[in-house]
């Protein structure tokens, strides 16, 4: 175990490292001064040239790359072109938001997902069966975005069941839980598909195996059989799923967090692209990447903690 760990945890570093590089080209890629839309128009080159070498944007791009690494590697992902506030500062406010709302889509995955994928396969070939299918592949094929806007006109507007916009009042748990219900629910819907469909072919197979069949043989309830022996077994793949998924569901908050209004790391990367505000776009990205890395090694190791096969193949 200690081996396979050490395994992933260099893939997950190379994995960043490659992330810092192609985030780093991307940016300079990208036409437009940051010297220009920081200053504005008015300002004179010398105030311009000024402000590029304060920042460092006057030295070769090689230079730029490596000094910009080894403030990544202290923990220093530059300043705000607008605030002048710490680049660190400002990512890990926004950054709570987008876990709470990632965090909530998988919880109605969960939720959702895994009892429909075990109820149709308990219901194979059956017409409940086929209504859960036409469900879930419904779920998949809408986007994120379609669904929080219509959980908005409908849930928010119509009903006036749920908070539009915002993220509710600090310290009032009871309204920042309400703020979160529908674009949770908007960015996590198309899992509860994927998940469904992956429990009940799970499922599937495992009710299909010896030690089920014996179960059976010795006249144990079904219901014994199907929650303690067989699910147990058939959850592990949505394990993985939901370790890669959390990158889907990382830029699904984007649109959520735009359309409810949310704070949060989607909107701040959002805001700062378009106001080409570079040390943010890179801050930003950079940590909900290492995030990103870092949940789908932990869920690699859980599934190798959970199934000792795993690591033993590799």
């Amino acid at each position: 175990m200690f081996l396979f760990a050490l395994r992933r945890s260099a893939l997950a570093c190379a994995i960043i490292f490659c992330a810092i590089a192609l985030l780093f080209g991307m940016i300079y890629i990208v036409p437009g001064d940051p010297a220009s839309v920081a200053l504005g128009p008015l300002a004179t080159p010398e105030i311009k040239a000024a402000f590029r070498a304060q920042m460092g944007l006057d030295q070769p791009v090689t230079t730029q790359f490596f000094i910009f690494l080894s403030h990544v590697f202290t923990g220093d992902l530059g300043i705000d072109l607008f605030s002048n506030r710490r680049v660190t500062e400002i990512v890990f406010e926004a950054l709570p938001y987008t876990i709470a709302l990632t965090a909530s889509g998988i919880g109605w995955a969960i939720a959702l997902g895994v009892p429909l994928g075990c109820w149709s396969a308990i219901h194979r070939e059956t017409w409940l069966d086929r209504i859960a299918g036409v469900f879930a592949v419904a779920a998949i094929a809408v986007p994120s975005f379609v669904v929080a806007l219509y959980a908005l006109l409908l849930f928010a507007v119509e009903l006036n069941w749920f908070p539009a916009i915002g993220a509710g009042a600090r310290g009032n748990l009871g309204d920042q839980l309400a703020h979160l219900v529908l674009p949770s629910f908007a960015i996590g819907l198309g899992w509860v598909g994927y998940l469904a469909r992956l429990v009940r072919a799970s499922m599937l197979e495992v009710l299909g195996e010896n030690h089920i069949r014996t179960a059976r043989a010795y006249g144990l309830p079904e219901r014994r059989i199907v929650f303690r022996y067989a699910l147990r077994l058939a959850v592990l793949p949505t394990v993985t799923l939901l370790g890669v998924g959390i990158g889907n569901l990382l830029s699904g908050a984007v649109f959520a967090e735009i359309v409810f209004a949310r704070p949060g790391a989607g909107k701040l990367v959002f805001d700062a692209v378009v106001t080409r505000n570079f040390p943010i776009v890179s801050g930003a990205v950079l940590v909900t990447t290492a995030l990103f890395t870092l949940c789908t090694l932990a869920s690699d190791l859980l599934i190798a903690w959970l199934d000792p096969r795993v690591r033993a193949n590799l």
